[in-house]
């Protein structure tokens, strides 16, 4: 890597991408900690000051967000950057009510003064306040700590090591097929200290990257051009995730792709992309129709993020929350009734903050409540949705379910989702044993491009790869695929899913929500599985 190869973005290019994440900084800069015990002096600070203020609760969040960002173009870095965003968020209940205020002043009189001015905001909003707020209960817990458990954290690794392997594997996809392609490397450490008046002081360090890009191959005599995006995933892990082992590549169903799971092979996916994408360029168009299918990992996150994830978020639910698709028809009396069929007998969907190695796990929400697993579709029925401490009453719970988030100390923490996943089948079953009995089909690895309607019902998903499958063996490429349903027949066509061998994760890295916008980090974890009777349609059809 030569400094020829960098390319200068323009300045406005370059401010819209920090100005979400912080200053920017040195490399250096982002492995300087800062102290436990300044942290907990801030706290105390915090905590006594909004008390003595007329708070009855108080919580305070002390956040360090470091970023790194590297993009590519081709065989060019188009840019590297560090950020920095550090400050206090505090938290309050006063005569009933919410407050919040937030500071970057991280002295004394800094935070003393946030909380004081979130104490203020809490009485003028409890005379609008029809009912006081209520929180379920939650342990004090003392001083503990979390941390992401990886084995290579990415703030050691140089920048040029990182920027070489984004190169060789653009050069790959290059010299397979691919006109042109962008690979980016995200790159995030959350330092995060959570104190309240519950008597918790939690100390966590949180890790998460992403190696997304997209290899595009152009057919220079018709100008059609098509795309394949990486199979990998974003992951709560160290930068030990792109070691690429052999022992975590799987083989799709028919051998038609390298597939990855714990850890990632870059070079070898983008080669692979910039052959499939050229192959796409040639491939059948589908004749639409009902098609039986057969959904990879890669592939099924998406469908469970949008269509179960997020219609069972209980302030969609209330209607508390609309922005980003609406509400939900997942409504309070389909789960009261106990026999609302959301899906078939064998579709289990387990919610949880403790996978390792998913974008969600943590040690404790934002609440400071300790994060667990629950269900919320078992045996195909509605059981439960997802509840933060203020909202835990509304579904007779006791205790939050631990998912309250703010992706930063300035923003405030409501609800957000955890990882919500497809368990796997009981059953003994190999993507290649499940595809067997298939007459007409089709076989989809990878995500795509997605609409759900404003209730979380009505849908259509794309995707990256797609397999004819017929009389039981996987056939040629199709392109210009996607299918459309709707939640509770998607969900009820579940045919047969494979066992736990073949469970991967798949995940958003920047899923949005609220207004103003915040985004979280959340996987989604299932194996290959098959719904039948789906209704696919040509997306390359015009009408007239």
């Amino acid at each position: 890597m030569e400094r020829r190869a960098f390319l200068n973005l323009s300045g406005g290019a370059m401010a819209a991408m920090m100005m979400p994440f912080g200053r920017a900084i040195a490399a250096d800069e982002l492995i300087k900690p800062v102290e436990v015990k300044f942290k907990k002096m801030l706290a105390d600070t915090a905590l006594t000051a909004a008390t003595q203020a007329g708070a009855s609760y108080c919580d305070v969040r002390i956040g360090r967000y470091l970023n790194q960002f590297i993009t590519t173009r081709d065989l060019n870095i188009e840019n590297v950057t560090n950020t920095e965003s550090a400050g206090v968020g505090v938290r309050v209940i006063a005569n009933g009510a919410y407050g919040f205020a937030a500071t970057s002043d991280m002295s004394p009189d800094g935070v003393a003064g946030a909380a004081r001015q979130a104490v203020a905001i809490a009485k003028a909003n409890a005379k609008l306040q029809a009912a006081g707020v209520q929180l379920a209960p939650t342990p004090g817990v003392g001083e503990v700590s979390w941390a992401t458990p990886i084995k290579k954290d990415w703030r050691t690794v140089p920048i040029k090591e990182k920027a070489d392997l984004l190169i060789t594997a653009n050069k790959g996809a290059l010299e397979s097929g691919a006109s042109f392609i962008q690979s980016l490397l995200f790159q995030v450490n959350q330092q995060k200290y959570f104190a309240s008046t519950d008597g918790s002081y939690i100390d966590q360090d949180l890790h998460r990257l992403w190696v997304p890009f997209f290899a595009t191959a152009v057919d220079k005599s018709t100008g059609k051009f098509r795309a394949r995006s990486d199979l990998g995933t974003p992951v709560g892990m160290g930068y030990e995730y792109l070691d690429g082992r052999k022992e975590d590549k799987v083989k799709a169903a028919g051998g038609v792709a390298t597939l990855y799971n714990r850890s990632y092979d870059l070079i070898e996916d983008a080669k692979a992309a910039g052959r499939q994408a050229k192959e796409k360029l040639s491939a059948k168009s589908v004749e639409p129709g009902k098609y039986d299918l057969v959904l990879s990992p890669e592939h099924m996150w998406l469908t469970i993020h949008e269509s179960v994830g997020h219609p069972t978020e209980l302030d969609r639910v209330l209607g508390y929350e609309a922005n980003f698709a609406g509400t939900s028809f997942a409504t309070l009396d389909k789960q009261q009734s106990k026999k609302f069929k959301y899906g078939s007998d064998l579709v289990n969907i387990e919610a949880d903050k403790v996978i390792p190695g998913s974008l969600g796990a943590v040690g404790y929400d934002d609440e400071g409540v300790k994060c667990k697993k629950w269900d919320i579709i078992k045996d195909g029925i509605l059981v439960n949705y997802q509840a933060t401490r203020d909202q835990a009453a509304v579904i007779g719970e006791k205790e939050s379910h631990g998912c309250s988030y703010a992706d930063s100390w300035s923003n405030v923490q409501f609800q957000r989702m955890p990882n919500v996943s497809l368990k796997a089948g009981k059953k003994k079953l190999t993507p290649d044993e499940l595809v067997k009995d298939v007459k007409k089909g089709i076989y989809i690895v990878g995500a795509g491009s997605f609409s759900i309607d404003q209730q979380r019902y009505n849908f259509q998903f794309g995707g990256q790869l797609f397999y004819e499958i017929k009389d039981g063996k996987i056939g040629q490429m199709l392109e210009d695929v996607a299918y459309q349903s709707n939640t509770q027949e998607f969900w009820n066509a579940c045919h047969s899913m494979c066992d736990e061998r073949d469970w991967r994760m798949g995940g958003s890295f920047f899923d949005g929500k609220g207004q103003p916008m915040q985004v979280s980090a959340v996987s989604h974890g299932s194996s290959t599985t098959r719904f039948n009777g789906i209704n696919v349609i040509n997306t390359a059809r015009k009408i007239g």
